[in-house]
């Protein structure tokens, strides 16, 4: 589908490496975010955003609410990419907190990211260690599926970047 937009905000590379799949498959045209004029969006039948999670919410997000009125009528869909495995609980979470505000019908989707602690900011850093020291006084049975593989990867390199992840969400724009 030539006639969609990616759009994407990559803290630490791995939505903008979803983007890029995406723009490359779909034979689509490819912007971060930041640099997106609003008048940009009208001539696309399709917009997908690709954005980290942190904290729950789709990093730049709200670029997509401040343009809703722009969207209206064309096929929007949302790529949240995160570090933990995929958990329904979660992604409904996550649709919830995300997806107000947009127009009805908008998509999320999920792909699982990357783990890089070496290039974490130190804000991002210090978060990520409390959160490790609060989890690790759980019983292990009473642990979110999000929580053990935080401690699962605290302190090594991961990435799970994968097209796998990709292949639901563009059935869902070529439909």
């Amino acid at each position: 589908m030539n006639n969609t937009l990616i759009l994407y905000k990559s803290k630490y590379g791995a939505a903008e490496k979803y983007a890029r799949m995406l723009a490359e498959k779909l034979g689509a045209a490819l912007l971060e975010n930041k640099k997106l004029r609003p008048e940009q969006l009208k001539p696309f039948d399709a917009i997908i955003y690709c954005g980290g999670i942190y904290a729950g919410g789709v990093a730049g997000i709200t670029l997509l609410r401040k343009n809703a009125a722009l969207l209206n009528g064309k096929k929007v869909a949302v790529l949240a990419v995160g570090a933990s495995p995929y958990d329904d609980k979660v992604i409904a979470q996550v649709k919830a907190q995300n997806l107000a505000g947009l127009p009805e019908g908008t998509a999320l989707f999920y792909g699982r990211g990357a783990w890089d602690e070496s290039v974490m900011t130190a804000g991002d850093r210090l978060l990520c260690g409390m959160l490790k020291k609060m989890i690790a006084k759980k019983d292990p049975a009473a642990m979110e599926p999000l929580e053990q593989a935080l401690l699962e990867i605290m302190g090594k390199k991961c990435s799970w970047v994968d097209e796998k992840y990709l292949l639901p969400l563009i059935t869902y724009i070529a439909a």
